[in-house]
Parts: structure tokens; sequence; C-alpha cells
């Protein structure tokens, strides 16, 4: 963690130009024999961006500790250093799918889990290349990377993550810990303009990511019938104010727990930003006539510096029922890449994983999904919404 202002901002910058808010890469090889619905392996296939592809699946809660396993957070660890290959395969610096993506963590929902997501990823990387679609770090544009599953198996469920890189999630991350460390002001008052000015254009193009993933199924035969698509929203990496365990003042936010907000920003980024995402998005699916689960409360009290939760120590082991569910920002990259800070980490994915088990058993309507306090991943539920 940073020990000063000139050296938080350095890690601040690299923040800046290198977090990114969506993940993932295919976790499953096709085989080669075509299938057609109903027939074939079954499938779920998760896209989109870091927080369904499993960016900070590397680690079990935040420690302070930099050496060796960081008191046993560090997947990555070998015994003699660390290799995020363990975590994140042949993907590790690039699309960063991790073992424990939401699709790798729900169970065994289907014979093929697939990860097609990508860390960093927006909706142009989503569309057909043939509709305007850009491929991402040496890949084909998604839906034609859906394409190619859907006609070697029989795809039940596709999990769609998308928009928050459209909207700059980054940049506001960055913004506001840089107007916390530095600047000493707020950030919610010109965050939320840029976000007003980009919301339409951004809720409009994940709209077409849906009819472009929809457009890839019925070229492979599928009926809208045959399958299901989920769209879903982001959860909360931070906690409300009232439940930060550091006080605003002093450097305990930056140094310790790796949350520099304001109060007000923090509250801002809860309780108007996160909702106001998830309700456009909501939209979204209702139009489109897909289900939507809304995952702004999903880690409710387990979010980096939660009073409800605590750090890894060398006498506190990590917990799923204990330790912080999202990746602090370590912004001097002592730990790993500062592109997993504020994402959904081990635990975080796991209780994902558990939200999409649960939606894949619950065929129609909209749904929330909530953790139990105090239990671990195994104790989330969906509730009508």
């Amino acid at each position: 963690m940073p020990s000063s202002p000139r050296r938080a901002l350095r890690g601040l910058l690299a923040l800046c130009t290198t977090l990114c808010t969506a993940a993932g890469l295919a976790a499953t090889a096709a085989p080669a024999a075509h299938a057609s619905p109903g027939s074939g392996p079954t499938a779920v296939v998760a896209m989109g961006d870091s927080y369904i592809s499993g960016e900070a699946g590397r680690w079990q809660g935040n420690s302070l500790n930099n050496a060796g396993s960081r008191d046993g957070t560090d997947r990555a660890w070998t015994g003699s250093g660390y290799d995020p290959s363990r975590v994140y395969g042949a993907t590790a610096g690039g699309c960063h799918r991790s073992d424990s993506s939401e699709v790798n963590s729900a169970g065994p929902i289907a014979s093929a889990l697939v990860n097609l997501a990508c860390s960093g990823a927006t909706t142009a990387n989503v569309f057909r290349a043939s509709r305007g679609g850009q491929p991402y770090k040496g890949e084909a544009p998604q839906a034609d990377q859906l394409a190619a599953v859907a006609a070697s198996h029989d795809v039940k469920l596709i999990a769609l993550s998308i928009g928050g890189n459209d909207l700059g999630f980054a940049d506001i991350i960055s913004t506001c810990a840089t107007d916390y460390i530095v600047w000493y002001s707020y950030c919610h008052d010109d965050q939320q303009a840029e976000v007003d000015a980009k919301i339409d254009g951004v809720m409009a193009d994940v709209g077409r990511s849906v009819d472009e993933i929809r457009a890839v199924m019925t070229g492979a035969g599928y009926a809208p019938s045959d399958y299901r698509i989920v769209l879903q929203s982001y959860p909360s990496p931070i906690p409300r104010a009232a439940e930060n365990r550091y006080a605003e003042s002093g450097w305990a936010r930056t140094n310790t727990g790796g949350c520099p907000f304001w109060n007000a920003d923090s509250d801002w980024a809860r309780d108007s930003l996160v909702p106001q995402i998830a309700g456009r998005l909501k939209q979204v699916a209702v139009a489109k006539g897909v289900q939507f689960m809304d995952l702004r409360d999903a880690l409710q009290g387990r979010e980096v510096c939660a009073k409800a939760s605590r750090q890894v120590t060398s006498t506190v082991p990590p917990s799923a029922a204990t330790s912080e569910w999202a990746r602090w920002i370590d912004s001097r990259s002592t730990q790993g890449l500062v592109q997993e800070s504020m994402h959904p980490s081990f635990y975080g994915q796991q209780a994902l994983g558990r939200c999409l088990a649960l939606i894949h058993a619950t065929p129609t309507g909209n749904r929330s999904c909530r953790n139990t306090a105090g239990a671990g991943t195994s104790g989330m539920y969906l509730t009508a919404g």
C-alpha cells in the first residue's frame, strides 16, 4: 500500500491508464463435431467485461503483508515466486479469465462453462465483425466467438456484463481516488455529469449487444425458446460512508484500507451511480425481452473497507465469511496488477457464480442477488426485482 501522497499519485496515474472494468476467455475448447439446438453438450456462456471474466480472481481477500503468499491471499504464489497463469491461465496479462470467474464458479449447470469475456472490453468488442465489431487483445469479437460455440454446443444460457468500460468506470475510480489523495476535492459532481452525458448512447449499445447475440443464435438455428440471455448489472466494490471502518481524515483509507474515497463520493457511488446504471440496464433488459440480474447489493458488507469485513493477517486467515470480497486499490502495485483493483476477487467471483447458478434455475422474471450477512458465498439468494 502507498506510504506517501507522491507515491500514491504515481500509482494512480498508472491506475488511470491500466485499470479495466471488464474480463474473460473461452475456458472450454469447442469439439469439432457440429451440434444443434437440443443436441450436443450443453453450454452456459459468459460474455462481456472484467466483472464477469474473473478479473481479480487471484486474490482471497486483502492483506498488508507483501511477502510470500501475502498471508494466503495470493493464489499465484508458487512457494518461491508468483505465477498469475495459475489463476488466469493463458490469459494472464490479457483478458484475465480466472479459474474462479462467475461462470466457472457456478457449479455443474452445464456440460461446458465457456468464458468469452475479456478485461477491458466494451460493447464494440461484443458486436460481430461484419456489423462493425472490433477484435480485442488478439481475439475476434465475442459474438463471432459465440457463433463457434453455438455451432458445437447446445447453448442454454448466455450471461452478459457490459457497458462499464463504455461509461469509463476506470477513469471514474482513478479520478475519485486522485481527488481524495491529491486535490482534497470531491469527484461526484463532475463525474455524474460525465456519466449523464454518455449513458443514453452506452445503453443503446448495450441493447445492440443483445441484438448481436440474438442474431448469432438465430444464425446457428436456435429459436428464442431454445436459450436465455441474462443481462446483469454491477456490484459496488466500496461501502457507504457510514459502513466504512476507516475515518475519512488521515491516511488510513489509502495506506491501510486501499479505499481512498471521500464520504460524499462513496455515498454517491454506492447509492446513486451504481443504482443509476442498474436501473438503466434493467430498462434495456425489459425492452429487449431478456432476463435481468441486479447485482448492486451482491457485495453488501463485503466491500473494500466495509465494517462487516476485515483484512487477512497472519492470525486472521482468508475466509469467505469474514474477508473482503473485492480487490483494494494497490496503487503502488506491490501486489499483482493495478488493473485488478475494485473488482470482485476470488470470494466475490464465487458469490457471483452462485448468483448465476440460482438464476439458471429460475427461467423467468427479473431478480436481484444478495448475500447473507456473516455467511459464505453459498449464502447468496435471489429476490424479485
